[in-house]
């Protein structure tokens, strides 16, 4: 059974990711900060119909300088790396005159720092190991602009720079990198706007709907799987048609 490492896994699209991985068969390794009544219920239904492997790994991410060390208790636990889903990440919006420098900085160390260095480490693992997965999620506003996102627009955008070039570095080593951009997602989060500010987005979209967690998840499986082996160093958007 091949392990796959999810990261911000306790919720939304980090845990939706997870419980589909763990349907089609992979042992998935759910990471985050902080446990959650929805993890703990996925891992009990999966566990009852025996349709999954879904494991949970308290860790925050903020701790970088325990990166190697998690991932070598990893592999000792579960065995070779196969996959790692960059999922994890902030999301605070706001105008970049007016946004304290803290929270500039928590932005760049959770959304690019942090995943770059835990990629390190679990690409050291996959070079021992003959080979892996990297799927990194980034967002539309990497390459199209919006008001108040300049700062996360930054990290998500240095993410696909970070893909397009590690997947030359490890490429002839076997191992596949890519990145995947969703649009405005149907989520709690989007049932926060406005009916107005909602259609907008719905009118802006070629399809007049916005993406769900599954279409997202879909795409990953898509990029762990062996149907995906001569695709690398690209970057998959699932937004339904909002950048087209």
């Amino acid at each position: 059974m091949l392990n796959v490492i999810v990261t911000g896994a306790s919720r939304g699209l980090g845990l939706g990711i997870s419980r589909k991985l763990a349907v089609v068969g992979y042992r998935v390794i759910a990471i985050a900060r902080h446990d959650s009544e929805e993890l703990a219920a996925a891992i009990r239904d999966l566990k009852t119909h025996q349709s999954g492997h879904l494991n949970f790994k308290l860790f925050d991410l903020v701790n970088t300088s325990d990166f190697r060390l998690l991932v070598k208790e990893l592999r000792h636990e579960f065995g070779p790396i196969y996959g790692l889903v960059n999922n994890a990440g902030l999301g605070f919006s706001g105008l970049l005159a007016m946004m304290p420098d803290v929270q500039i900085g928590q932005l760049i160390h959770l959304n690019t720092v942090s995943p770059m260095l835990l990629t390190k480490y679990v690409v050291r693992a996959m070079m021992a190991d003959g080979g892996g997965r990297i799927v990194n999620i980034a967002s539309i506003t990497a390459f199209t602009g919006y008001r108040g996102l300049s700062v996360y627009g930054a990290t998500k955008a240095s993410m696909i720079g970070f893909t397009r070039s590690l997947a030359r570095e490890v490429g002839a080593l076997g191992i596949n990198v890519n990145a995947v951009a969703p649009g405005f997602v149907d989520t709690k989060m989007t049932e926060a706007l406005t009916g107005q500010q909602r259609e907008q987005i719905v009118r802006r979209s070629a399809l007049f709907r916005l993406a769900e967690i599954d279409d997202i998840a879909n795409a990953v499986e898509f990029l762990l799987s062996e149907r995906a082996r001569n695709i690398t160093g690209t970057v998959l958007t699932v937004d339904a048609g909002n950048t087209a």
